[in-house]
């Protein structure tokens, strides 16, 4: 159901994803995970909240064109789900998969008009739980254009955030 709207550069709708995130998550009592892009409206904070407390959220703050820019150089191998990227990780030959040799394609989903489309409306959706976090003290944010001058401190804070859980734990 998530692929058919995603096929069309559209936000997966609040009622689909909570429900599989909820379903997952569940399964998962009394262990520590890591959510990567959810919750992004405040429904999905909301149903959150009624099954834990968040206890960190991280912010990446990366300019507009950047973003667009990146997703906009990803192309991938649809047999496999490869993915490259034609600055960070790009083919040994342009537009062909290194393990196969089958042509790769850039999805849709990854055209710059579509990505700009797709994160002008994330933004509209996220601003809402971004201050929701804020306003509860657990939100860190973090600036920047380049992933190894973001990560040393987003490391750092999730090194300091894990290592007393785990501590407690051993106990």
């Amino acid at each position: 159901m998530a692929k058919q709207y995603i096929e069309r550069s559209l936000l997966v709708p609040d009622h689909v994803i909570t429900r599989l995130m909820m379903s997952e998550l569940e399964n998962r009592r009394g262990q520590h995970w890591l959510l990567d892009g959810f919750p992004r409206t405040l429904g999905q904070a909301e149903a959150l909240d009624k099954i834990c407390e968040v206890d960190l959220v991280i912010s990446l703050n990366i300019p507009f064109e950047t973003l667009k820019d990146r997703l906009s150089r990803r192309w991938i191998h649809p047999p496999s789900g490869r993915v490259y990227n034609l600055d960070f990780n790009p083919p040994h030959v342009h537009g062909i998969d290194d393990v196969t040799g089958e042509p790769l394609v850039q999805q849709e989903d990854d055209k710059p008009e579509a990505v700009a489309a797709r994160l002008r409306q994330y933004k509209d959706v996220a601003k809402p739980v971004i201050e929701l976090y804020k306003s509860r003290g657990v939100l860190h944010q973090f600036s920047g254009t380049e992933t190894n001058k973001i990560w040393p401190y987003v490391y750092t804070l999730f090194s300091n955030k894990i290592t007393p859980i785990q501590s407690k734990e051993a106990y």
